[in-house]
């Protein structure tokens, strides 16, 4: 199985750190924390390919190759997130979503074929299992929230590490406060899950 796992490109704005990355001469802040997690969950006989938008282009030859999509965006991707799912299913390629945006949204995306949502240690292995049996259903939801102490070190072989300005590691999930511009505590709840072993974090 070879799976292209896609991470959209952030728009003009905060989030893309544009115009100041130029001064360090680095393409993107930071690397998808969340597929690199994602592609190590995944079955080792699947090759993988990481295509982040935000420092590569999506080729023709990346789609000619690829079996599967999973994709992973925020809320702010969602513009450049339906441009890649276009692509993808004008090559042919099923497409696996999942992350914040999908799972607050996922109504919006007609054209994805899986969906993962919530937290991907729960939900994405009966994904795996039934994709093994040719019984994949279409949403895979959880109210459940993860033991993040068993979330494996994330796929970091995949990113070329050279073109970000940071590397970003999961301390923790959920927050106890109640800000209005954010949704973790919707996605994640109000109580924070820290990340005890210190090993967890690197490989």
């Amino acid at each position: 199985m070879n799976v292209l796992l896609i991470y959209p490109e952030f728009p003009d704005t905060f989030w893309s750190f544009k115009y100041a990355l130029k001064f360090i001469r680095k393409k993107a802040t930071s690397p998808p924390l969340g597929l690199l997690t994602i592609a190590a969950m995944l079955p080792q006989d699947w090759n993988l390919r990481l295509v982040d938008l935000n420092i590569a282009k999506l080729s023709d030859e990346d789609l000619t190759w690829a079996d599967y999509a999973f994709l992973s965006a925020m809320v702010v991707q969602r513009e450049a997130t339906q441009l890649a799912i276009l692509r993808c299913k004008k090559a042919g390629i099923r497409v696996v979503a999942g992350g914040p945006l999908f799972t607050s949204e996922y109504g919006q995306f007609p054209d994805v074929d899986h969906f993962i949502l919530n937290e991907g240690e729960l939900t994405l292995p009966p994904f795996l299992e039934d994709l093994a049996h040719g019984r994949a259903r279409r949403i895979y939801q959880t109210t459940e929230y993860a033991d993040i102490q068993k979330t494996p070190v994330p796929r970091w072989d995949l990113a070329d590490l050279k073109r970000y300005a940071t590397l970003n590691v999961q301390y923790s999930r959920g927050c106890p406060y109640n800000c209005d511009f954010c949704n973790v505590t919707a996605l994640l709840g109000h109580h924070p899950r820290p990340q005890k072993d210190q090993n967890s974090f690197v490989s």
